[in-house]
């Protein structure tokens, strides 16, 4: 991998794993869906900014509403969820937990897509799920209701981004493709016209007039929406660019080193034995069904060819 794109991946996993901290900081002054709504709000505006610097043209070729619903799949659902376990899991279980997506889009794509369910997947799956039993029921965290709430909704997030995925392809790629960055762009206002009803049901019923003007929950906002958000869209869709798409996965691995780092820093979050051996369970899994397969592929398409 060339050093810009091996600097811009660690900077993508950095971003990705300051999320889970910044949404601890938020959620428990703003509600779990405000938290979720001025995220992807914050990330639409910063991306149309982004586009018009970049001069991209806003052309979506009749995919406008497949783009606002992958949306509300690929961010709005599962940016809620997170919000929702925030307020119950340390960041650096939130961050493990997610690593479990390539799971997820292996179970939801032999059900639902006619995936191939292979020997390596299945073992990755198998590992992926010792994985999160090991996090969960053996962490720092008491097993109580909040740990299966906040475990659980997790876990939805996951599904949802394996699903997004698939639905990207049917929707988007099978129907004559789309420019990655309106994709981009066009998800976060999906993901907002999701959440705006549900940001205003939680204020009303739980109104809190010094929400808004906790200048440390906006700067962690702030940095939720823009950085976390519009930079990390912009910096991964440059990686699927240089590098295709199969490296930049790597991410789903350092996502929960940074997550459980940046929790252990500035929110003082207990690191245990639990995090090793639940993390290289899902290290292994994801390993198992993101790369081993596409080298045996690789091989044996060697194989075949003359030399």
């Amino acid at each position: 991998m060339p050093l810009p794109s091996l600097l811009r991946l660690l900077l993508l996993s950095a971003l990705w794993g300051a999320s889970f901290l910044f949404m601890r900081i938020a959620t428990p002054v703003l509600g779990a869906f405000p938290t979720a709504f001025f995220r992807v709000l914050l990330g639409a505006l910063g991306l149309v900014v982004i586009l018009a610097v970049l001069g991209v043209r806003w052309r979506f070729d009749g995919k406008s509403k497949a783009s606002l619903a992958i949306g509300m799949i690929n961010s709005g659902i599962p940016f809620a969820m997170f919000c929702i376990a925030a307020q119950y899991l340390p960041a650096g279980y939130s961050a493990m937990l997610n690593a479990s997506t390539p799971l997820m889009g292996v179970i939801i794509g032999a059900a639902f897509f006619q995936e191939r369910l292979t020997r390596d997947r299945l073992i990755g799956v198998a590992l992926g799920v010792m994985g999160v039993g090991v996090l969960v029921g053996t962490g720092p965290v008491a097993i109580s209701g909040g740990l299966l709430i906040g475990a659980g909704a997790c876990l939805v997030a996951a599904a949802c981004y394996g699903l997004g995925g698939f639905v990207v392809r049917r929707w988007i790629a099978e129907r004559g493709g789309l420019d990655s960055r309106l994709i981009a762009m066009g998800s976060q206002f999906g993901a907002t016209l999701l959440l705006a009803p549900f940001m205003l049901g939680q204020v009303a019923l739980t109104p809190n007039g010094r929400i808004w003007n906790d200048a440390g929950v906006w700067w962690a906002m702030l940095a939720l929406g823009f950085a976390c958000t519009s930079l990390a869209y912009l910096l991964y869709f440059r990686l699927v660019e240089d590098l295709g798409p199969i490296k930049p996965l790597t991410v789903t691995m350092l996502v929960p080193l940074f997550g459980v780092l940046w929790g252990a820093l500035f929110l003082g979050e207990r690191v245990t034995w639990a995090h090793g051996v639940g993390g290289l369970l899902i290290a292994t899994a994801l390993w198992l069904i993101l790369f081993k397969r596409q080298r045996s592929r690789f091989n044996e398409r060697t194989r075949r060819t003359p030399s």
